[in-house]
Order: C-alpha cells, then sequence, then structure tokens
C-alpha cells in the first residue's frame, strides 16, 4: 500500500476566466489490487461504512470534490475500471461484455466492497447495475447516475465516439470547462503519457458500450432488488433524462428517481454537493 500523490480537484471560485480552478485538498489513501494480471488503482478516504463509487465516461484522472463531500460521513472506496486512468491497459484483455461484467466484480471484491452501498455513473452506473442484478446480495444500496446500457429507438442516446474532441465537454457537462478542468493535464504530469490515459479510456469504453452504449441492459434490471435511486441531470445531453423513469419501472425493488438541475451526463461534476447529498440521504 502506498501513499498517493497530492490530488487536484475541479471546483472554487470564479476567477478572470470564470472557469473552475483546483483547490488544494487532503490526499485520500491509495492502494493498487492486481485485476487479470494488470495494476489497478483503488482510492479510498473517509470514515463510516464504505460507500463505493465507479465513474463515468473518461474515468478520474484526479480526485474531484464530490468524493470529498461523500468522504465527510462515509469511507469512500474508489476503484478504477480497467483502462480508465488508473486501469493501466486492463481493457486490453476484456473481450466480451461478460469479460467486463467479470472484471469489474474482481475488483469490487479485491476493493472490499463486497455487500457495501454502491454508486455509479454513465459507464460506472451501468457496471453498478449488472453487478446488483447478477450477484444481489452483493450490493446493500444501490445509486445510479444516467447509466449507459439502453438504447431506446425513439429517444436514441448520442453516440460519445462519433463526437469532435471538441464536442464531448459540452456532452459530458452542462458547464463545459468542469470536463476540461478534470482532463487538464496538472502541473508535474508526465506530458507524454497524461494524453495516452484519457484517450485510453475512451477507448476501454468503447470496448465495452460500442456501438451506440446497448448492452441490453433493460433485460437485467428487473433482476435488481437492492433499494435503488435513479439520479439524472436534467440537461443531459448524452444519455436522455426520459430514461430515468424507464430504468425505475423495470427495477423489482424499491426505488427513486431524481432529476439534478444544472446538471449534465456526470452530474457529480456539474453539481458535486447536490449529487452526494442525495447519495448519502439514499445510502444513509
Amino acid at each position: 500500500m502506498v501513499a498517493a500523490e497530492p490530488p487536484d480537484a475541479i471546483g472554487g471560485t470564479c476567477h478572470d476566466d470564470c472557469s473552475p480552478r483546483i483547490p488544494a485538498m487532503s490526499e485520500p489513501e491509495l492502494f493498487t489490487v492486481e485485476i487479470n494480471g494488470f495494476p489497478t488503482r483503488v482510492w479510498r478516504k473517509g470514515s463510516g461504512a464504505p460507500l463505493g463509487f465507479l465513474a463515468g465516461f473518461g474515468g478520474l484522472p484526479r480526485w474531484i470534490p464530490f468524493l470529498d463531500r461523500l468522504a465527510e460521513t462515509r469511507t469512500v472506496i474508489v476503484p478504477s475500471l480497467p483502462g480508465f486512468p488508473g486501469g493501466d491497459r486492463g481493457h486490453s484483455v476484456l473481450d466480451s461484455h461478460l469479460d467486463w461484467v467479470l472484471a469489474v466484480r474482481q475488483t469490487i471484491l479485491a476493493a472490499g466492497l463486497d455487500g457495501a452501498d454502491l454508486a455509479g455513473s454513465s459507464v460506472g452506473a451501468s457496471m453498478a447495475a449488472e453487478m446488483a442484478a447478477i450477484w444481489p446480495n452483493s450490493v446493500r444500496k444501490l445509486v445510479l447516475s444516467a447509466p449507459f446500457g439502453l438504447f431506446e429507438d425513439d429517444d436514441p442516446p448520442a453516440d460519445p465516439w462519433a463526437q469532435r474532441g471538441d464536442q464531448v465537454p459540452a456532452l459530458m457537462c452542462a458547464d463545459p470547462e468542469r470536463w476540461r478542468a478534470l482532463k487538464a493535464m496538472p502541473e508535474g504530469a508526465n506530458s507524454v503519457e497524461w494524453p495516452i490515459e484519457q484517450t485510453r479510456a475512451s477507448e476501454a469504453a468503447a470496448r465495452i458500450f460500442w456501438p451506440l452504449g446497448n448492452t441490453r441492459l433493460e433485460r437485467r434490471l428487473p433482476l435488481i432488488s437492492s433499494p435503488t435511486l435513479v439520479l439524472w441531470g436534467e440537461q443531459d445531453r448524452l444519455m436522455p433524462p426520459a430514461y430515468a423513469g424507464r430504468i425505475a419501472a423495470r427495477l423489482a425493488g424499491p426505488n427513486e428517481v431524481r432529476l439534478i438541475p444544472g446538471a449534465g451526463h456526470l452530474a457529480e461534476l456539474d453539481r458535486p454537493d447536490e449529487v452526494a447529498s442525495a447519495i448519502l440521504s439514499w445510502t444513509g
């Protein structure tokens, strides 16, 4: 187990260009687990009952204020998905959706999250849903924030892999500067490795969800008995907010839908306090 490098985060007050800034925050504990022969980063911070978080599209190249908010009352455990920042090249050996599901299951076990509350965003929410559906005793309470995995012909999601690079920030966040700040290379980072890691994260997501993000998740939602909170940014330009109700209608267990005003697809970036408060209230 090793100490983490000083994390950066998105947030802070408006400066001359009114873009999000990176305030200093206390460091999470960092350790690695081995999944299919590749090292995988796990962050842990806080105290109290464990709460897992699986990150959304693009992963988490840096610690964010949303996680600090969760860590005020819970032990927040954030394992990387294979191929995402902190997940090395673990996606390179995953050739099917089943491969991905089993790799995430191994990661959940190795991170000490079996039987804990689990929240996920975007691609991470899709994997969190798979965990709760296939291993129902592995998730106590579940939070799904705009999960991938569905496709409705009359209201299709956007295709993030078909966008020019300069269009992606507005697809991910209501405030595109939030995404740009997440992906901006921090001082001291390897100028060669940093962009490679960000590109690798998009490639990893494509290996799970391309084409069109459809994994037939709707077939497995009725297997989820864990109490489930479905969150959605009202300004989500990637996954239609109408999907929130469609997901909730298929769940077997008790559930609730909450829309987050002023938030896009990655609501935890746009509205970290509101999303964290909703998760803590649901899982408390």
